[in-house]
């Protein structure tokens, strides 16, 4: 293979990952969506699709392993490549999120608004998006700088997320609540709360990979 054409493939799988992430990040939307407003169709039609998100995951996968057996990369271009297998890992997961997020929408008798409105979820859920896409901005333009504001702003996501989840057992705990009914909805919001900063977690992943891939640097690897 001609070394045009190598790069071409490189170029390719750059796009073929970053757009796999607007899927991504536009199902946990409205997974979060649906979510906050009780949507049961929208939710359903997120937990279909997450079959979508799987079939690319493993196209994906099967490009890197090909870039790897056959065209042997070595430094930048490995780098690269590699980087990209393990990001579009975290692309997956994060997918499995937004299921989970939808499933917790079909299980819950309010929309969560209503249930604890001291919790901004769809708030929190939104600024985990945005981290994911400016990490994968980051990728799509190699720029350093980035990825350390991204690792940064998770560590505004876990206080949110930590805050959230105390509002939530607090609430229980001054309701005095003996009702399954009650428990099985705070554990709902909790999974939720965790759910979402794991989305914050994976968009760390990305620039962490994202810096090993542009500089060779491991620092935000963890």
């Amino acid at each position: 293979m001609s070394r045009t054409a190598y790069q071409k493939q490189l170029y390719e799988l750059r796009e073929a990952v970053l757009e796999m992430s607007d899927v991504v990040c536009g199902r946990l939307r409205r997974a979060l969506e649906a979510y906050e407003t009780g949507d049961d169709a929208l939710a359903e039609a997120i937990i279909e699709g997450d079959s979508e998100i799987n079939r690319l995951y493993l196209d994906l996968e099967g490009e890197c392993i090909d870039l790897f057996a056959l065209q042997q990369p070595v430094a930048g271009d490995l780098r690269f490549i590699a980087s990209s297998f393990k990001i579009i890992t975290d692309l997956e997961r994060v997918g499995d999120l937004a299921v989970n997020v939808a499933e917790y929408a079909l299980e819950a008798d309010d929309v969560a608004g209503d249930r604890y409105p001291e919790v901004d979820v769809g708030d929190i859920g939104a600024q985990t998006v945005e981290m994911v896409e400016a990490a994968m901005l980051a990728y799509a333009t190699d720029d350093v700088q980035a990825t350390y504001e991204v690792a940064e702003r998770d560590d505004e996501i876990d206080r949110r997320c930590e805050r959230a989840s105390r509002a939530v057992v607090y609430d229980l705990v001054e309701r005095e609540a003996t009702d399954e009914a009650v428990f099985e909805d705070v554990s709902r919001s909790l999974l939720t709360i965790r759910d979402l900063e794991r989305v914050g977690d994976h968009a760390v992943n990305i620039v962490a990979r994202t810096l090993y891939m542009v500089d060779n640097n491991e620092e935000l690897i963890y």
